[in-house]
């Protein structure tokens, strides 16, 4: 939130960990829900792209002995895919480059993007 400030909506499963009580408690009053349908994870591309990523390209290349190992190779991956790769689907710039231009107003959203929402 502090560093690219509230979605106006979060996308997220009918399953009970999304909705638990303590994200339906802060969400309320600040944000929009918007459930996706039973059996339609299509509606929810985004975080299935990004699951099979992290699973391909982190979890399943490391054997994990602790969760201080755990928690730090996942925060190396997640700095690298947010700070370092570029992403095809914003103009070969990296979530970090395309958020500050975003906010700078120098470049519109990609054409067929959703705009201001987060996926769960």
């Amino acid at each position: 939130m502090l560093e690219r400030g509230l979605p106006s909506v979060i996308a997220s499963e009918n399953g009970c960990e999304p909705t638990s009580t303590a994200v339906l408690r802060w969400s309320l009053g600040r944000l929009d829900s918007h459930y996706i349908a039973l059996g339609k994870p299509v509606q929810n591309a985004f975080v299935e792209s990004f699951n099979s990523r992290l699973r391909d390209e982190c979890l399943n290349e490391h054997i994990f002995l602790s969760m201080a190992e755990a928690r730090a190779n996942i925060e190396a991956w997640r700095d690298d895919y947010n700070y370092c790769r570029p992403h095809s689907s914003l103009g070969a710039l990296t979530p970090f480059e395309f958020a500050r231009l975003k906010t700078e107003k120098l470049i519109p959203p990609p054409a067929g993007k959703n705009d201001n929402r987060l996926y769960l």
